[in-house]
């Protein structure tokens, strides 16, 4: 099916975008400082997600708190539209650390948007729904909302980061796929210096584990990597571990490359397991998350929308190395997932400089262009007649269910 939408003015639709992210500014940028002082963690974000779901409401917005059956997941519908479009909006601090990968911006950017799209929405034959989307740090909100069918209803899907560096290219940067998962190694305890014989050290085997990661890392490929932890080793010098687990995560760009690491690594634990007579399970302690797909089109209206903000991007292919949940969505409906820059921010994210960062002047500022970048992308994937056939017609082609699908290691 082909659409066509009769458009007065495209370049008023869009100055009418601008302007209604300049009108709500105050309210999102109140949003992201009350989210950052919340730094409330995966799982746990009641109250960001009810000041999210405030914010929205008082737009106009259609909410439903605890949507799709995840206490603190949101769901905002604004629009009778054709074309169904997901904004996501991540709360989620880190332990410790607090919002040291900027989530309250990205909560605040994506609600400033769809509050923006609601003046367009008529024109533009859109549906604006926008996502709160919990635990993207640990536990995979958007995968647990994707087996729910929060994304069935919607034609694509995008969403923003801040970051520190250069501006990026949204078709130039990748993320990769990753599973964590947990080892238990059983063994039997004695007494360390009486009867150490009669023992079954499940510590050593932990550590004998990791060393035999190490020493697989230097022949890991390209865009691959994997890190571990001991959890539980032991809790007396005197009593040898009758038990120990290990933490781990395995990480590669391409599916492939990451479910062979996966094998690899598990052979590390079968190793140490059968060194120490121990026996071991192991078992996935969050959802998967796949690597990242920007969808051509999108990406292309995304970068223009950069540059016009003033922000023009690097088009040099970059491998960001980390992980989202974003990547799940990407695989199953056109999406984008773009990052805009803290400027004068040079800290790493996820340390404590970040979290300092994350509520700046600049970093306000970039919440506001990260807001106008969205809604206008939305707006031009609405506007141009071959992207929105597109989406619609790759809709229109899933099975039911299609969305629903789980990323497999």
């Amino acid at each position: 099916m082909t659409v066509s939408i009769d458009i007065t003015s495209k370049a008023a639709l869009r100055e009418a975008v601008q302007e209604s992210v300049t009108a709500v500014g105050p309210s999102i940028l109140e949003l992201s400082h009350t989210v950052h002082a919340l730094a409330e963690i995966s799982w746990e974000e009641h109250q960001s997600a009810a000041s999210v779901a405030d914010v929205l409401r008082a737009g106009g917005f259609d909410v439903t708190e605890s949507a799709y059956g995840v206490p603190t997941a949101i769901e905002a519908i604004y629009g009778t539209g054709e074309l169904t479009v997901v904004i996501c909006a991540e709360y989620d601090a880190l332990p410790e650390v607090g919002h040291a990968c900027g989530h309250n911006m990205i909560a605040a950017a994506g609600v400033g948007a769809a509050l923006a799209l609601t003046r367009v929405a008529d024109a533009a034959g859109l549906r604006i729904k926008l996502l709160g989307t919990p635990a993207e740090e640990h536990g995979g909100g958007k995968v647990s909302l994707l087996q729910a069918g929060a994304w069935e209803d919607a034609a694509f899907s995008l969403m923003v980061h801040g970051m520190t560096g250069t501006e990026r290219s949204a078709s130039a940067f990748t993320m990769a796929a990753v599973e964590r998962f947990e080892v238990q190694f059983k063994g039997s305890e004695a007494h360390a210096a009486g009867a150490p014989d009669k023992a079954i050290n499940a510590g050593a085997a932990a550590s004998l584990a990791l060393m035999n990661m190490a020493v697989l890392r230097q022949h890991l490929p390209e865009n691959a990597n994997t890190n571990a932890f001991i959890s539980h080793g032991g809790g007396a010098t005197n009593v040898i571990a009758g038990d120990s687990t290990v933490q781990v995560e395995v990480r590669a760009g391409d599916l492939d490359v990451w479910r062979n690491l996966k094998r690899r690594v598990l052979a590390c634990f079968e190793g140490a397991a059968i060194a120490t007579g121990c026996t071991w399970t192991h078992r996935q302690t969050e959802h998967p998350y796949a690597p990242l797909e920007t969808h051509p089109g999108l990406g292309r209206f995304w970068d223009q929308n950069m540059e016009a903000v003033g922000r023009p991007v690097d088009s040099t292919p970059v491998f960001g190395g980390g992980s989202s949940d974003m990547g799940n969505v990407s695989q199953v409906l056109p999406s984008v997932h773009g990052m805009v820059v803290v400027r004068n921010s040079t800290a790493v994210p996820h340390h404590p400089d970040f979290t300092a960062d994350a509520i700046t002047p600049e970093a306000d500022q970039a919440v506001l262009d990260g807001a106008t970048v969205l809604a206008l992308t939305v707006l031009d994937a609405a506007l141009d007649t071959a992207l929105r056939n597109e989406l619609l017609e790759l809709q229109g082609g899933r099975r039911p269910g299609a969305t629903t699908v789980t990323l497999e290691a």
